[in-house]
């Protein structure tokens, strides 16, 4: 009996640190009320299952002879940052949480197992929409993203734009290339991701997160009937930034939920490169910077002449695709619009 209530109760210990790591990282770290209250619940419920042990754990308890205090890696006297001391409290978590489940299981007439088995799955749960909500640390907020598509440059002659918008200041480049197979749009891609990441400009394939993997791009953009959000979370994990298209604010709180870096928001106004029936304008872009929980790119019909409208409504970041790819001078265009 004592070797098992010495497991438990080193277990327990572990679980209820960690989980306080993880609590103070959701309300201090991200100021998250509704993920910092799941975590107090769940330590609430731990509190429950440890009090319905049939055994007395902290009399069990031998520290100064635990010949595991003694043992310290390397690893474990440094964090890079709080995301890396967060990520370990879920992974202490979950280990400790089985290890009480396993040993528990030797105890007569226990039913503490089952109770446990039920808050690891909860566990498993924060610790996920931790990670995705800690990954806001990667997101960036652009100023200016240039959508480049070859049907838009004067003779087709995309890299050239693409390397006014480099030199111009530009700090994101998407590209944006329904008609293209796939081999023809990976090459494209690799060159892209070549030439921008040598001068620190992200690089965004719209649509296709297989292309963006294998071509080492940043992100991946997506619109509303392309697929979903989530399940693209699933298959590219963190390696990827995901942008979602947005038209009202419910649709970029179901991002946010979803996993999202960024909103494209719009269309702020008119645009002859793609129909859209509604202009929602800036008035959206306000109510969108009143909840302002990820970072955004305005788009839609945006030139130097009507960007200070956007700019009086809080706009943070632009994107814009013919301004600036059937441009004669792109790179004076973009300097305009990077000083407004």
């Amino acid at each position: 009996m004592k070797p098992v209530a010495r497991i438990i109760d080193a277990n327990c210990n572990r679980a209820r640190e960690a989980m306080r790591v993880m609590e103070e990282a959701a309300r201090f770290l991200l100021d998250d009320a509704v993920l910092s209250e799941s975590i107090k619940s769940l330590r609430h419920d731990f509190a429950m299952a440890v009090k319905a042990i049939p055994v007395q754990l902290p009399l069990y308890r031998d520290t100064p002879n635990d010949v595991g205090t003694q043992i310290t890696l390397p690893t474990e006297t440094a964090r890079a940052s709080v995301n890396d001391v967060v990520v370990a409290a879920g992974k202490r978590l979950s280990e400790a949480l089985r290890a009480m489940e396993e040993y528990a299981k030797t105890l007569p007439n226990c039913q503490v197992p089952a109770m446990i088995e039920q808050l690891r799955y909860r566990g498993y749960t924060i610790e996920q929409q931790l990670t995705q909500r800690l990954s806001m640390s990667v997101r960036k907020q652009w100023q200016l993203c240039v959508l480049i598509s070859e049907s838009l440059c004067p003779n087709g002659d995309w890299q050239s734009v693409v390397k006014a918008v480099i030199d111009g200041g530009g700090d994101c480049i998407q590209l944006r290339e329904k008609s293209l197979e796939g081999g023809e749009l990976l090459d494209r891609a690799r060159w892209l991701v070549e030439q921008c990441h040598q001068s620190g400009v992200s690089v965004i394939i719209n649509d296709r997160p297989d292309v963006a993997m294998l071509a080492g791009a940043d992100g991946v953009h997506l619109g509303q009937g392309d697929l979903p959000c989530n399940e693209v979370r699933k298959l590219v994990g963190q390696q990827l930034l995901i942008g979602v298209s947005t038209s009202e604010l419910s649709q970029a709180k179901q991002a946010h939920i979803d996993g999202a870096d960024y909103c494209g928001i719009g269309p702020m106004f008119p645009t002859t490169t793609k129909h859209k029936p509604v202009i929602v304008g800036p008035d959206y872009l306000r109510e969108y910077r009143q909840w302002d929980k990820l970072p955004h790119l305005a788009i839609g019909g945006i030139t130097p002449e009507n960007l200070p409208e956007l700019v009086d409504a809080g706009v943070q970041g632009i994107a814009v695709s013919s301004v600036v790819c059937g441009a004669e001078n792109p790179s004076a265009v973009i300097t305009k619009l990077l000083k407004r």
